[in-house]
C-alpha cells in the first residue's frame, strides 16, 4: 500500500491555510498545518514532506528566515519551497525568494488550478523517489542474503526476487518517462526538471545493478551501485 505524501501549508492566517487545504484537497494527499516559521521547522524534525507551502509574511520568523532555516539541515535542504506572498515589490523581492532557496514564487492572489498543478509536480517527484529507494532496499537485502545463491545456481527464491524486482523498477522506470515527458511538454520549473533528470539517472544505476544480479551476469561484488 502506498503511503500518501505529506505537504506542509505554513502560513500565520486560518483563511489562508482553509483556502490552500481547499485547493490541494484534490491532490488526496496529507496536508499538515503550521501557523508560524517555528511550528514549520518543529514538524520537519520527525516528518518527511514532498513539498513545503510557505508564506513570505508572517510576524516574527518571516518565510525568508523559515526557509534559510531549512536549507541549513541537512535532513531538510532538498524539499521544495513555494513562496506565496500578498505583496510584491519588484524583481528584487523576488529574486530574493529564490536566493533563499524557493524553487517557485507566487503572489496572491493565485490561480487555484496552477498552484495544485506545480504542487502535484512535486508530489509526483517524491512519490517516485520513495518507490525508488524501496526498490534500492529490495535489492541490497538481495545482495546481503540471497545474492549468495545468484552467481553459478540461482535457487527459486532468488531468482523469484529478481524478478519482482525486475517488473517492479520496469513499473516505476516507465512512470519516471511519462512525468519526464509532462515536464517537457509543459515546460516546467527548471528545479522540477532536474529533479526528475535526477530520479531517471538514479532509475538506471538501480537497473544496472539488477541486471548484473542476473543468472551469468557475474558477482554481487561487480554489482555497480544504484546511486
Amino acid at each position: 500500500m502506498v503511503q500518501k505524501a505529506k505537504i506542509l501549508l505554513v502560513d500565520d492566517r486560518p483563511e489562508n491555510l482553509l483556502a490552500l487545504e481547499a485547493i490541494l484537497s484534490a491532490l488526496d494527499q496529507t496536508l499538515v498545518r503550521a501557523s508560524s516559521g517555528e511550528e514549520a521547522l518543529k514538524a520537519l524534525l520527525t516528518d518527511d514532506f514532498a513539498v513545503i507551502l510557505l508564506d513570505v509574511q508572517m510576524p516574527g520568523m518571516d518565510g525568508f528566515e523559515t526557509a534559510a532555516h531549512i536549507k541549513r539541515r541537512e535532513r531538510t535542504r532538498d524539499i521544495p519551497i513555494i513562496f506565496l506572498t500578498a505583496i510584491n515589490h519588484g524583481p528584487h523581492h523576488t529574486f530574493r525568494g529564490y536566493a533563499a532557496g524557493a524553487v517557485d514564487y507566487i503572489s496572491k492572489p493565485f490561480d487555484p488550478w496552477v498552484l495544485r498543478a506545480k504542487v502535484s509536480v512535486f508530489v509526483d517527484l517524491y512519490m517516485k523517489n520513495c518507490q525508488l529507494r524501496e526498490q534500492a532496499a529490495l535489492l541490497r537485502l538481495q545482495l546481503e542474503s540471497g545474492g549468495r545463491a545468484v552467481p553459478d545456481s540461482p535457487g527459486k527464491e532468488a531468482v523469484g526476487l529478481l524478478a519482482e524486482l525486475s517488473a517492479r523498477l520496469a513499473a516505476v522506470e516507465e512512470q519516471a518517462e511519462a512525468l519526464s515527458k509532462q515536464l517537457d511538454d509543459e515546460s516546467a520549473d527548471a528545479a522540477a526538471v532536474a529533479t526528475a533528470a535526477h530520479l531517471e539517472r538514479k532509475l538506471t544505476g538501480l537497473r544496472r545493478a539488477l541486471d548484473a544480479l542476473e543468472p551469468g551476469a557475474g558477482t554481487p561484488s561487480a554489482v555497480p551501485s544504484p546511486n
